[in-house]
């Protein structure tokens, strides 16, 4: 398809499509003649990821080259590949070592993935923005003194678990690394938005039984 027919069936301007391949962010296409070039069904789907991460998930564009570059660098083994929506996403930096009800936070998270048997070689160490994520938010909770010991976080982290067996069992349906690795970042960006929606309507379907 040309230029134009990309744009159409992506809804992405011609504007946004030119700056996107001048950032390096989509593939430029088959040179057909020195003005034009062709672009495939491969185009559409780098295009629809591009979208996605930058005006779903608010990736800036720095970084939604380094999850494309990632995605490609055949270096890496599958597992970073499919890792590098996350890395990502917008997150909280390093909680303050010095804060009392961090250390609260960290003892819970350690103690709650040792439960669940998760290993930190998996990428579940400070590195991981989620990791980081997790305990800034569990010392928030400690800090207003709710309850978030690792018996109270528990039930979620086996939620968790559970869905991730689902994501990576949508993930493994695409029949090509790099249409896995794709499926990765879409789940990332565009099923926590789905989650977090199901969880406040099952709030007030939960809210109406019981009061």
């Amino acid at each position: 398809m040309r230029l134009a027919e990309l744009s159409e069936r992506s809804g992405v301007s011609t504007a946004t499509i030119k700056y996107y391949l001048r950032e390096g962010l989509l593939q430029p296409g088959r040179r057909v003649s020195a003005t034009q070039a062709e672009y495939g069904e491969g185009h559409l789907r780098r295009l629809r990821l591009v979208r996605a991460l930058i005006q779903i998930g608010g990736v800036p564009v720095a970084a939604a080259r380094e999850v494309i570059a990632a995605a490609e660098d055949e270096s890496l083994d599958h597992h970073l590949r499919l890792g590098a929506a996350t890395r990502a996403l917008p997150s909280a930096g390093a909680p303050a070592e010095d804060d009392p009800a961090v250390a609260t936070a960290r003892r819970s998270v350690e103690a709650l993935l040792e439960r669940l048997g998760w290993s930190s070689g998996g990428g579940l160490d400070m590195h991981n923005p989620a990791h980081r994520r997790l305990i800034d938010s569990v010392a928030a909770l400690a800090r207003l003194g709710y309850p978030c010991d690792t018996e109270q976080l528990l039930p979620y982290g086996q939620l968790a678990a559970q869905l991730a067996v689902t994501d990576l069992d949508m993930v493994e349906e695409q029949p090509t690394p790099t249409g896995q690795i794709e499926a990765a970042v879409a789940l990332t960006v565009l099923y926590e938005p789905v989650l977090l929606s199901l969880r406040r309507m099952a709030h007030a379907e939960e809210s109406a039984r019981r009061f």
